[in-house]
């Protein structure tokens, strides 16, 4: 389908003056104040604000650090009316008074309107295939409404963030738990399944338009953030710097990141891991090293030594983890965490650790990059296939996998660890010359290792492989290697470009989907929810990376462009303050990068993937390869 009219309307909208929104929105906080009717006098919304009395249901929110969001929705027979009735029943409400409405540094207030409304039915709504019945986190809302009292029940298109949701389920049982069927189960597909089948409601599906104060202005949202129209270079600085800022901030004193923050509810329940408890949360070792490779790049861009000071408190971290063990009568290490001896531990241990040698010229650490070298060559079968564990309390009681048998290979199959494996032994063995029977043997292994899995990995693992590549680190490690001629062997620079290739194929393009946010996301099947993806992204600069070193001018210049539109799609994942209104402590949450857009959840490699892909795709402004 052709969107093109649409965004092109969209964007026009988008891109208008919105001055006559905010004095709207100043007469409105004026009104809770002094108990006073907003009036409509010299006011032209008429470009912003087309209401509709049948379809323009209106929300005015409250939200302030801390407090539960405070709001109504009314629908009167014009705007001035609508407003007032929402400004009334706040007033009225007895929590107006926990809100500091004179102080707009702190109580932000949100207006969101229905438009576009829609009878539809649940059998019909959706979220795979674009259409009149597709749900649309963060664009889309919905109606429900008892046929017999008439009485409307929204869930509006910021729900989604407010409430960190993503999912057509989670809206629908949101819903459904303001009417007399959210009492009749507490099992939510039970729930669903008596609303499809009752025919006591009606639904509706909706879009809406919504503003938030901010300051002394008025913005209008886009998936209750702010729309980015443009690439910018100065926007990839300022969001790297400034969630490199929060890493530090956010780190405790033995070395480790706040690993996981949920900025809806202020906790630090990761959601993978949910019934941890609160002195013994989940954390991650390969995540934890991606922080620190984050910090590294900081200190390269601005020389600051906070950021290395970090980075070495986050190695020596690592470095307590790390246990010995011997390969060919020499010492080997490996990271060892959580009951497990992962090849990825070892390998984003090893890329952080050489990092900080390459950069400061410490050889304090380099036990340490030895064993680790011998020991990811010790995972690494005669014909180059690396077992994905050393240590699995799952497999041989917990004991050192020596070998491991086909199936167990196949069980424990990752497309992240080997790339992990193999990018640390390529910094090593550009770098580390100080030990050259080790570099030598480096050299040859990793050379067996890449022709596997260029070659015969996709064979033996065909039925693992996606149409959306997920070999990010192994893009990364054979543009590493290039660097050095004998590794410029033609089927390894196939495999970056074709899996680059794969990449731009499916990435959504300017005018291909009816929602403005979606150019420059990826997808596995056209109509998925997009992927504002930062670790496929920093495969894809570094196929830029390589085709500059190889002279591939015309497609070193096709992924570039491809990088900036897929940071474009990721700038709105940061969390720049005129988002955090929503967010129960956004001193916090600020300067953080999600998940998702409408998700509220941070974790360190949410962070690591997004940076990192920025200041690389900086420094291509600046030919720094």
């Amino acid at each position: 389908m052709d969107y093109k009219d649409f965004n092109d309307r969209e964007r026009k909208y988008y891109s208008q003056d919105f001055s006559q929104m905010n004095t709207l929105m100043k007469r409105i906080r004026n009104a809770f104040i002094h108990k006073v009717t907003v009036k409509m006098t010299n006011l032209d919304l008429k470009n912003i604000w087309d209401f509709n009395s049948k379809t323009g249901f209106t929300y005015i929110t409250l939200f302030q650090e801390g407090k539960k969001p405070l709001r109504y929705g009314s629908r009167r027979e014009n705007i001035a009316d609508t407003v007032n009735r929402c400004i009334l029943k706040i007033r009225e409400n007895k929590r107006f008074s926990e809100f500091d409405i004179e102080n707009k540094e702190k109580c932000r207030i949100l207006l969101e309107f229905v438009i576009d409304k829609k009878l539809t039915d649940l059998r019909h709504l959706q979220g795979e295939k674009f259409g009149e019945h597709r749900f649309e986190p963060g664009i889309t809302g919905l109606e429900l409404k008892n046929v017999f009292t008439d009485i409307p029940i929204f869930y509006m298109p910021t729900d989604a963030i407010v409430n960190s949701q993503m999912s057509l389920n989670q809206a629908l049982v949101t819903l459904i738990k303001s009417t007399p069927i959210g009492k009749m189960t507490n099992k939510n597909p039970e729930r669903i399944k008596i609303l499809s089948e009752s025919d006591e409601y009606e639904m509706y599906i909706f879009r809406s338009r919504a503003f938030v104060t901010y300051h002394d202005t008025t913005i209008p949202i886009y998936r209750g953030n702010i729309l980015y129209n443009e690439f910018s270079y100065d926007t990839l600085l300022m969001q790297f710097i400034k969630t490199s800022d929060w890493l530090v901030e956010n780190m405790y004193e033995d070395g480790r990141f706040l690993y996981y923050y949920d900025c809806a509810e202020d906790n630090f329940k990761d959601h993978e891991h949910p019934n941890r408890k609160e002195d013994n949360l989940y954390y991650n070792d390969l995540r934890h090293c991606g922080g620190a490779i984050t910090l590294m790049k900081a200190y390269l861009q601005t020389h600051n030594t906070k950021y290395l000071n970090a980075a070495k408190k986050a190695i020596d971290f690592t470095a307590s983890i790390s246990e010995p063990h011997d390969y060919n009568g020499e010492e080997a290490y490996f990271v060892f965490y959580n009951r497990k001896g992962k090849l990825g531990g070892t390998g984003l241990a090893m890329i952080m650790m050489m990092q900080y040698r390459i950069i400061t010229g410490d050889t304090s650490y380099d036990k340490y990059i030895k064993g680790y070298a011998r020991h990811l060559m010790s995972r690494m079968c005669e014909s180059g296939e690396f077992m994905g564990y050393y240590i699995h309390p799952q497999y041989h009681d917990g004991e050192p996998l020596i070998e491991m048998a086909d199936q167990e290979r196949r069980e424990t199959f990752s497309f992240y660890y080997p790339g992990e494996a193999l990018l640390g032994l390529a910094l090593f063995m550009k770098h580390f010359k100080d030990d050259d029977k080790l570099n030598a043997e480096v050299r040859e292994k990793s050379k067996i290792a890449l022709d596997w899995i260029v070659n015969e990995r996709p064979k033996l693992y065909a039925d693992l492989f996606t149409a959306l590549p997920s070999d990010a680190w192994l893009m990364q490690a054979i543009d590493e290697f290039a660097e050095d001629e004998e590794f410029r062997k033609k089927e390894y620079i196939n495999f970056v470009y074709t899996d680059a290739q794969s990449m731009m194929d499916r990435m959504y393009r300017r005018d291909d989907s009816p929602y403005l946010d979606y150019e420059g996301g990826f997808y596995y099947e056209y109509g998925d929810h997009y992927y504002p993806d930062g670790a496929r992204s920093e495969g894809l600069v570094s196929a830029y990376y390589l085709a500059k070193k190889m002279g591939d001018e015309e497609f070193a210049q096709k992924v570039l462009n491809a990088c900036k539109l897929a940071a474009k799609s990721q700038f709105s994942l940061f969390n720049c303050e005129e988002y955090t209104f929503s967010h129960k402590n956004p001193k916090r949450s600020a300067n953080a990068i999600r998940f998702k857009n409408t998700r509220q959840w941070v974790r360190v490699d949410s962070i690591q993937h997004v940076a990192c892909f920025f200041i690389r795709l900086y420094w291509t402004e600046n030919e720094v390869f």
